[in-house]
């Protein structure tokens, strides 16, 4: 793969590229380049993770070595009680790989790296001391605003939270650090405050969060929001018959927003087309090709909301397949982990 079609995989969806220039360069240079993203393990993860994991095999791809922390510490700093955390982390190690079969990424270039392995350290520690003698309470509150749970009288893990969020890029050794963009205040900490301890600053690359069920961002913590990876084929209908998804309508549009990032991205990569399941009393199946053509028919109401809200729900249960196979050893994972939400 020539550097033009590796740098547009890389670009296929995203945000905001900080910067596209130092991008290219790194291409240019380096071979085999570096990029993480990291995850607190607190919410059950969702449909919604299938986004970042879809852009991290885009990564894989276009020949990075492509490393995701799960960060259980950063778990704890956001208010996950102590006692969950191996239970959690354990559960997201088992659940992502099985993500990344579901769409049939290549990951042999992929690492699973807990937080806590190697955020103990000494120097890591004095790193993050360090950092803390140059950023002020209201540098660290801003930066985490997007991300950590302050509430009405904020503890001080928050604001820990993003002085240690940029010390992974240095301590993982990567080139580029990925995350969505409500991540955007802590990669720019980053890139600030990096060089006052003596460390470059890393390419920063955002994804855009695609809205809930309800509309709004989708949520680990909003039950009706999101579907759950452990859904049954049931609820998975029964959640998406009930979204928001409203005739013509295209901003606030969740339905819409997770068939344009996930599934015309897994339709495109394998050359196939997007079928519309319909009655032939209503014309029969309608078939798409990429996503602005389902975007211009929905917009011009040629293309019923329950009928997309059904495709949407056969494309969802086919992606969560391979992870179904493996409910009983989850769900029971689930049940420790999470003990509160069932």
């Amino acid at each position: 793969m020539n550097l033009q079609k590796r740098l547009e995989l890389i670009k296929r969806n995203t945000q905001e590229i900080v910067t596209e220039e130092e991008l290219t360069n790194l291409l240019h240079k380096k071979k085999e380049p570096s990029v993480y993203l990291g995850t607190a393990v607190s919410g059950k993860p969702h449909i919604g993770y299938f986004v970042w994991v879809l852009k991290l095999a885009d990564f894989l791809k276009a020949g990075f070595k492509v490393t995701l922390l799960l960060a259980d510490l950063h778990g704890a700093l956001d208010n996950t009680p102590w006692e969950l955390l191996e239970k959690r982390y354990l559960f997201y190690k088992k659940v992502i790989p099985l993500m990344f079969q579901s769409i049939g990424a290549d990951i042999k270039n992929f690492t699973i790296i807990k937080g806590s392995d190697f955020q103990l350290q000494k120097d890591y520690i004095l790193d993050v001391l360090k950092t803390a003698t140059f950023a002020t309470v209201n540098d660290c509150k801003r930066a985490a605003s997007e991300v950590v749970k302050f509430g009405d009288n904020p503890k001080l893990s928050g604001l820990i939270y993003p002085i240690m969020q940029s010390l992974d890029e240095v301590y993982l050794d990567v080139d580029v650090q990925y995350g969505g963009v409500d991540q955007r205040k802590i990669l720019m900490f980053a890139r600030e405050n990096l060089p006052k301890v003596g460390y470059q600053p890393r390419i920063e690359i955002m994804t855009p969060m695609i809205p809930g069920l309800e509309g709004g961002k989708m949520s680990a913590s909003i039950e009706t929001s999101k579907i759950d990876l452990l859904d049954d084929e049931k609820t998975v209908f029964e959640k998406i018959k009930k979204a928001y998804c409203v005739a013509g309508e295209v901003e606030g549009n969740g339905i819409l927003a997770f068939l344009k990032y996930v599934v015309m991205v897994i339709k495109s990569d394998n050359e196939e087309t997007f079928i519309v399941p319909r009655d032939t009393k209503y014309g029969g199946n309608l078939t798409f090709r990429t996503y602005p053509e389902v975007e211009e028919a929905f917009m011009k109401e040629r293309l019923h909301p329950m009928d997309l809200k059904h495709a949407i729900a056969l494309e969802i249960n086919s992606l969560l397949e391979p992870i179904r196979k493996k409910k009983t050893e989850l769900f029971q994972i689930v049940k420790e982990a999470y003990p509160l939400h069932l």
